[in-house]
């Protein structure tokens, strides 16, 4: 899959997370998609090449670089919460939509019962 397709992918299945928005803060080479006001997936360019930013677990962040060549540490972020994926060989759609779920899951589970759209412990991954 190349990264524009990758970005297509991320942002179709965004629309399908529950209490989801989108804004274009930082330019508009940047996509922030939120759950609750909190960040959970961003997107933009890094020279030349679409890529799809997520907020991951640490031990698994570490397990995913070591696994995929087209999964980095995070572009502009914290690099041992979160990961830039970009367009290759080994990343499916199935892997986009399971990497973001887990994202969306991460950020939900760190607000307020009351804000949280689904519960996080069991809104299972649809992809």
């Amino acid at each position: 899959m190349d990264g524009q397709e990758l970005q297509k992918i991320a942002r179709d299945y965004t629309a399908e997370l529950p209490g989801t928005d989108q804004e274009h803060r930082f330019g508009p080479n940047w996509e922030l998609h939120k759950v609750g006001g909190k960040v959970f997936m961003l997107m933009t360019d890094m020279p030349g090449r679409p890529v799809v930013i997520l907020k991951a677990d640490p031990d698994d962040a570490t397990a995913l670089r070591e696994q995929y060549a087209d999964i980095t540490p995070g572009y502009h972020m914290n690099k041992r919460h979160w990961i830039t994926m970009e367009g290759g060989d080994a990343i499916d759609d199935k892997l986009v939509k399971e990497l973001m779920t887990d994202s969306y899951r991460l950020v939900v589970g760190g607000l307020p019962k009351s804000e949280q759209p689904v519960d996080p412990h069991t809104y299972s991954r649809r992809a």
